[in-house]
Formats: structure tokens, sequence, C-alpha cells
């Protein structure tokens, strides 16, 4: 299907379902990677046994089986019902992480809370619920947070933040003022850990600082190099020359990585362009404690839970070669290998 096929005027659209159907559009892709900009100095005798290499890391007080987190895509509709199954059968019999999309439709529709209700397949994995932080100046709170938490047993919060999304969306909202003391109160009263993330645009080391200040903890980059929202949200709203031109806005990946990790006392997770294993130890070695990939998930989970599991079993993999290659054994050695620039 194409991106005009998808948004073909209907009297009731289904905004999540147009985004998935989009986000499968090679198109809709920045098509550049700023993790190829970094190379590793290999280590040509490695002086390790491939076989005593451990990928583990600690997370949300839980151990998972590599720094690896299916990030946030999708919930709302009855094809992300599948998806998201999917994903969460992938992640508990692997061992990784896994945030869900948007939790907003379920609040306001009760009906739709079954597309994200995942817990009873996936018991022991580490879930993270999901909000639009901007949500809060629009009828939502803490009691509204701790619902969409409650309502699939999750681990931790996200709010993202998509000031570019909403403000090309059709149906966008756009009063993100006074938003910073208001997650300031999600954090102090939610009851779970709070991830806050970007949506493909990057955060700033000032926005960093502004977070940790009202008690954020853990802070997702989401940086450019992905999947493109504003390409999507443009196709959707029949404007892709505005898709164009905001398409690469903001901070890359591995430059907004270098830019949290400077804030002393955060977790920070690398999302936004993360496509493989050896994207993931690039992060790791820039600063990330985890690394967040959602696209490479997407096609995989909309056919079954094994191919989910099959790709999370590819990307560790990848990581585990990496760092051979490197003469490392674990993600905490990994994180003290020199990456060179512009080779």
């Amino acid at each position: 299907m194409s991106a005009r096929e998808a948004v073909e005027p209907a009297v009731e659209r289904d905004r999540k379902a147009e985004h998935i159907t989009l986000a499968l559009e090679p198109g809709m892709q920045l098509g550049r990677s700023f993790f190829d900009d970094y190379r590793f100095e290999p280590e040509a005798l490695p002086e390790i046994d491939l076989d005593e290499i451990d990928t583990t890391v600690e997370f949300l007080g839980r151990r998972l089986a590599g720094p690896l987190l299916i990030s946030s895509m999708t919930g709302g509709t009855e094809v992300a019902g599948r998806i998201n199954r999917n994903l969460a059968v992938g992640a508990e019999r692997t061992g990784v992480a896994l945030g869900l999309g948007s939790q907003r439709k379920a609040l306001e529709d009760p009906v739709k809370a079954d597309t994200f209700r995942v817990r009873e397949v996936a018991p022991g994995v580490v879930l993270l619920a999901n909000l639009g932080a901007v949500q809060l100046n629009y009828g939502m709170g803490v009691r509204e947070c701790r619902q969409a938490v409650e309502m699939i047993g999750a681990d931790a919060l996200i709010l993202h933040l998509n000031a570019l999304q909403e403000a090309i969306q059709p149906e966008g909202q756009g009063n993100f003022s006074g938003l910073l003391p208001k997650i300031g109160e999600v954090v102090r009263e939610v009851g779970v850990p709070v991830v806050v993330k970007e949506i493909g645009c990057g955060i700033t080391e000032a926005t960093a600082r502004a977070l940790a200040a009202q008690g954020v903890r853990i802070v997702d980059t989401a940086g450019v190099g992905g999947t493109s929202w504003a390409r999507i949200e443009a196709a959707r709203a029949r404007d892709l020359e505005i898709g164009e031109l905001f398409a690469g806005w903001g901070l890359p990946t591995p430059e907004s990585v270098r830019q949290v990790r400077r804030v002393e006392g955060l977790t920070v997770i690398a999302s936004g362009g993360v496509r493989n294993g050896l994207d993931a130890a690039k992060a790791i070695a820039l600063g990330a404690d985890l690394a967040g990939l959602a696209h490479p998930f997407l096609a995989p989970a909309m056919e079954a839970a094994e191919q989910v599991a099959d790709k999370v079993r590819r990307t560790l993999r990848e990581l585990r070669i990496c760092m051979f290659c490197l003469g490392v054994k674990t993600i905490g050695e990994l994180r003290t290998k020199r990456l060179v620039r512009g080779l």
C-alpha cells in the first residue's frame, strides 16, 4: 500500500492503523545512519573466549539478557493488539525489555485496553507503559498515568515528547507550555520509575538537565536517524513538502547520547536509528546504558512471536561478535572502548 492510499479520506480515520502502514514504507525512514560515522578500533588478538562473553545488564532492578529495549510502537487498534502480543512473547522468550505504544486511546476508550494487555503472555518481561507528556495539558494527570501503569502491570512509565509530530499531525495537540513541573509531579507521585523519551528528534543536554532537576532518572534519546515521524504525519496531512523540510530535524542519536550522558545520575537509553547489534554496541560505547530498537521489530511482529524472538537473538549475536572482536567480555568493558569518527 502506498502512502497516498494509506491516507485516503474516511468517515473516521484510524490514526494508529495509518501509523503502522506508513511506518513500514521505506520512504518513512530517514535513509541515513549516523552510527556509520563511527568505527571501533578492532582487536586482532582478542585474548578471550567467545563463549565467555556476557551481555547481561541490570535495568529497573531486573536482569536482562542484553542491553536491549524493544521500543514503543503501537496500540489501540486491532492489528496493534496482535503486534504487541507478538512483541511481548518474543521479549519473554529472549529476556529483553519492552515498551508499549501510547495508551492514550485506551484511557479514552477502555475497549482499546486489550490491545495493550500483554502481561499474561509475558509475566517476566520488564514492561514499560506509555503516555504522551503533552496529555498532561489536555486533561490527564497523575491518576491517568497510574491507570496506564496498572492497565498493563508495568514496571515503569514512559512520558514521550513529540512536539514536531504534534505540530504536523492533522489531529495534533500543540500546547506544550508548563509541562516540566507537571512531569515532575508525575515522577514524584506515580509510584514507578518514569522514563522521558523523544520520538525521533533527540534530547539535548540542557533538556536532560531540566528533566533531572524534576527527578527524572531515565532518559531515552530517540534521536534523528530512524523513522521520520515528520514524514509520516505529513503524509497523513497531505503535505509532503513540510515532511521533507523537517524529516531530519533534531539531534542525531549518537550526539544526543553524548550530550545526555554528561548529566550525572541518569540512565541513558539510546534509540533512534539503532538497527542492529553493532549500532547497539556503538551506542553503549558512546555512553548509553541500553539501546532501543523499534522499526527492526515491526515487520517480524506483524508475522509471529518467534520471528520477534529470532530478531532479538540475531541482534544479541551481532553485539557478541562485536564484543569478541574488541576483546571485551562484559557490557561494562564495552563502555570503555574507543570509537573513531570519520574514517
